[in-house]
């Protein structure tokens, strides 16, 4: 196939205020091995100089498109209206703060048709999740690698689909922090093969701003709402992965009900230990519960479970065990 037959990847980019690391994830676009690219990038009314960055890469590189929105609707909307306009038979995301390798697209694009998948997916740098082989996955295998973190997880970068099915699914506008989880499960559910490539082409950057990183809000709390619709679902119409979802409700449990204790939220962590307790016992089940890779989190699952005393007196002691296993490593 010769470069001009090959199909065109459309790359769908929101942006919103991060001037500090915009051009790095622009740059590593236009440096893409694939030849036939489009890049849509979504200014979704930044309030710094991200949307000039933007412009000047559009008038130097063809392939570029900024798109302005006159108000800012959130990272939804944006990649929605990105997949609105995208020409391409197939679509990948990157978040503008991140950035990729030369090879990604590529790579994913080789292993999808290799593999004769629906979805292909790459490891990444910066979640440190324990990477595999390069394999195929059927649905119910995928489910499980989401409920193990291993050797990917549901965000929707890092990954190339078709855009027919990236059409029938739009981000969900009210679902926050948790709309990449909700649009990979409806994925998962409308395919058939799931290609890995075990190369970390993805870098993830960590921003202590960001929403994901935010502390416990009740931004954050609505993803308990989502793992509670997608359970359901999952039991009726996907019923041999409702033990994977169901252990990714009892982790972010888990996960939210430590920081809730480390933090304090403003005097209302016991009001969310609570809320966290009635969710873990709500998708509690041992199937479920053995799906959990890690020690720690199994731990923390079954003291909530068991009552919000039992997990304070669990968190309590592993933060005083903490800095002594630092010091020991040290």
């Amino acid at each position: 196939m010769t470069e001009l037959q090959q199909p065109r990847i459309s790359v769908i980019v929101p942006v919103y205020n991060v001037e500090a690391y915009v051009e790095r994830c622009l740059a590593s676009l236009a440096a893409q091995t694939y030849p036939q690219t489009e890049f849509l990038v979504i200014d979704d009314c930044s309030a710094d100089g991200s949307g000039q960055i933007c412009d000047a890469w559009a008038a130097r590189d063809g392939r570029f498109q900024v798109v302005h929105l006159p108000e800012n609707l959130g990272l939804s909307n944006a990649r929605n209206e990105g997949v609105r306009r995208a020409s391409g038979a197939y679509i990948s995301f990157v978040d503008s703060d991140d950035y990729v390798e030369p090879q990604l697209l590529e790579a994913l694009y080789q292993a999808l048709t290799e593999g004769r998948a629906d979805i292909s997916v790459c490891a990444d740098h910066g979640l440190r999740l324990k990477a595999g082989p390069a394999q195929v996955f059927s649905p119910a295998e995928a489910a499980h690698c989401l409920a193990r973190r291993s050797p990917f997880l549901w965000t929707a970068w890092g990954k190339l689909f078709p855009a027919e099915l990236a059409k029938q699914l739009p981000f969900h506008r009210q679902a926050l922090c948790c709309e990449d989880l909700l649009f990979f499960y409806q994925a998962l559910k409308r395919v058939h093969r799931i290609a890995y490539v075990p190369a970390p082409l993805y870098h993830y950057v960590y921003r202590e701003g960001s929403l994901i990183n935010n502390g416990v809000t009740e931004k954050r709390c609505v993803v308990l709402s989502v793992l509670d619709r997608i359970c359901t679902d999952a039991a009726a119409a996907f019923p041999e992965t409702e033990a994977c979802f169901r252990q990714i409700a009892l982790d972010t449990a888990a996960r939210l009900s430590m920081q809730a204790a480390e933090s304090g939220v403003d005097g209302s962590a016991g009001d969310y230990l609570r809320r966290f307790r009635d969710d873990t016992r709500r998708h509690f089940s041992w199937s479920a519960w053995r799906l959990c890779p890690d020690q720690k989190s199994m731990a923390a699952e079954l003291a909530l479970c068991a009552g919000v005393p039992v997990f304070e007196a669990l968190a309590a002691l592993y933060r005083l065990i903490k800095p002594l296993r630092k010091n020991g490593m040290e």
